[in-house]
């Protein structure tokens, strides 16, 4: 009869006879996941409509240049393919290699943003501004390392056999090295990006096989970290701010309650099937603040109306299910964490998003993945896309 580790080698050992065949261009390309693929690039597609229509009458933004926001947002996107098609080319059992210098130089970036080449944009102090316009964001790169590195040190001992699952003193391992640049986002502090790490955490360990232990720990230690949080006053004013219009909507909604007030009424405002594209009346007049990043839902509420707006949640949806089809599907642990790290990811950042411009989350400043004007958070979405795409060409052939 088969030991009990027979399982986890069949599951999860890498199929070298099958990663021989995926030499030839012809055999990767079908084995990538097309509908994730194009649903990424449709969401990318509509992103760069919406951010124009958002910003071409913002001359304050756009220096009287229209197109200025189109062509930067075009621009990520085709930087973020580049380093898509890197990353499968690479592939991720040999990015598996570099995750220790991965992490330690997202831990420098993240560092450097607390000395004096960080800068404060729109009221977070989470950036380093490189010049000549551009700026890096480094915690948007610190979930990809925070993925890689707990699923490296999760998966070493099960996909060799050694074991069935995780063991506890791994699992501590993990969570210290998740810790460390969630702590520093923290001292910026950047609390969406923190959200998200520790969302993307609990994906990790839930999908590693860990005792329900710790994920109830995990739980916990969130809970009571919020309200320490709270109590010590480590959050901003703004951001104190942004939680007490959340529990409250009424109050002061020409200040601290204006941004979801203006967001609710261009959403409200579209009807079943827009303005139409270029013709929303707050979107035109600049009544809804960061509409090209943080509230780009805005615009396709308002000038798409429920069909445009639902159109985005169904793209999304494509890639979050097909996302779970690959982790599913892999044969080795340390693919199916990366996969349902990224799962938790986009999903919670994208329901965060959008339901800070419903009133049904608090404001938390998270870019709406593939969709919202941004550099730093285009170019991590299209690495993660590369992930999950090398992570099927490399499953073997028979899966």
């Amino acid at each position: 009869m088969p030991g009990p580790n027979t399982f986890s080698v069949s599951r999860y050992a890498p199929d070298r006879g099958a990663i021989g065949k995926l030499t030839a261009r012809d055999s990767t390309l079908w084995r990538l996941d097309w509908p994730i693929l194009l649903s990424a690039l449709a969401l990318s597609f509509i992103g760069s409509l919406l951010v124009w229509s958002a910003t071409r009458n913002r001359t304050t933004l756009n220096n009287g240049d229209p197109y200025y926001f189109l062509f930067r947002h075009a621009m990520n996107t085709g930087i973020g393919l580049l380093l898509m098609i890197g990353t499968v080319w690479l592939g991720h059992r040999t990015l598996r290699g570099a995750v220790p210098i991965l992490y330690g130089l997202s831990l420098v970036l993240v560092l450097a943003v607390l000395t004096p080449l960080g800068a404060t944009i729109n009221g977070a102090h989470a950036w380093i501004v490189i010049g000549g316009g551009f700026s890096l964001q480094p915690s948007e790169f610190c979930k990809i390392t925070i993925i890689l590195i707990m699923a490296m040190l999760l998966s070493h001992r099960v996909d060799a056999g050694d074991l069935d699952h995780p063991d506890h003193r791994t699992v501590a391992k993990a969570l210290c090295l998740a810790a460390a640049p969630m702590g520093i986002v923290m001292l910026m502090p950047d609390l969406g990006s923190v959200m998200v790490m520790l969302v993307i955490v609990l994906g990790v360990l839930l999908a590693s096989g860990a005792s329900n232990r710790w994920v109830l720990g995990l739980l916990g230690s969130g809970a009571l970290g919020a309200v320490l949080i709270w109590q010590l006053g480590i959050l901003d004013e703004y951001q104190i701010n942004r939680f007490a219009a959340f529990a409250n909507p009424a109050l002061d909604p020409a200040g601290v309650g204006y941004n979801t007030n203006q967001a609710r009424i261009a959403i409200g405002s579209g009807g079943l099937f827009g303005e139409g594209l270029f013709q929303g009346s707050q979107t035109t007049g600049q009544f809804v603040p960061e509409q090209q990043t943080d509230f780009v839902f805005t615009v396709a509420g308002e000038e798409l109306g429920f069909v445009g707006a639902g159109l985005i949640l169904v793209l999304l949806g494509v890639v979050l299910w097909r996302a779970c089809m690959i982790a599913r599907e892999t044969t080795e642990l340390y693919g199916t964490i990366v996969a349902a790290g990224i799962i938790a990811w986009f999903a919670f950042q994208a329901f965060e998003n959008i339901g800070m411009t419903l009133g049904i989350m608090p404001v938390a400043g998270l870019p709406l993945p593939f969709v919202s004007y941004g550099g730093s958070s285009m170019f991590a979405v299209w690495v993660a896309i590369g992930l999950l795409q090398s992570i099927r060409v490399q499953r073997p052939m028979s899966a």
